[in-house]
């Protein structure tokens, strides 16, 4: 597939066999909610991210190798840099820090190099299962379209590439809220 090139970033998407034909939202659409989030997080620039649509079959495989954890899931990310890449962000209970603007701070590439951030992989089927059935957003009890949940999905992936969590509780209320204004947004 062609990337999306939103801004300084590029995202280059694969759609999966059987999945395009089920995509409520265009693939440009989710770049632009990429770009979104990488601006928001303060991503290095310029920078490229992976966005792997496909079903519950890859998820759940990829859910098993990499955190042992049985079925399929959303969304999956894998990034490439540390979060101390990235600039601190609210409530960040490793580095306790405020949210700065600008680019990363522990990160500089080769000069004129797209630095690659890392994969995004969602489960189209999941997202709109999940719509469908009122069991999306981030509380997994709202009902919206297919296309937000993608979006969400999308912007929450994009915020673990660049070192946000929800592991705790406090960063969990800031990363979350941040998702809601993205979406809302985009």
């Amino acid at each position: 597939m062609t990337p999306i090139y939103v801004g300084p970033w590029r995202v280059d998407p694969v759609v999966r066999d059987g999945v395009a034909r089920r995509l409520p939202i265009s693939v440009r659409s989710l770049g632009r909610a990429i770009g979104a989030a990488l601006d928001a997080a303060g991503a290095p620039k310029p920078a490229s991210v992976g966005l792997i649509l496909t079903g519950d079959r890859e998820l759940a495989k990829l859910n098993e190798a990499h955190l042992g954890e049985r079925g399929p899931t959303d969304v999956l990310s894998f990034p490439l840099l540390p979060a101390e890449s990235f600039p601190p962000h609210p409530r960040d209970p490793d580095r306790g820090a405020e949210l700065l603007p600008g680019s990363a701070v522990g990160f500089t590439g080769p000069p004129g190099r797209r630095t690659h951030l890392g994969d995004i992989v969602v489960s189209v089927q999941r997202a709109i299962a999940q719509a469908e059935s009122g069991r999306g957003g981030q509380t997994g009890d709202v009902a919206w379209s297919p296309a937000d949940e993608l979006r969400l999905l999308v912007t929450h992936g994009t915020l673990h590439l660049c070192g946000w969590d929800h592991a705790d509780p406090p960063e969990e209320r800031e990363m979350r809220a941040l998702e809601r204004r993205l979406v809302a947004s985009s």
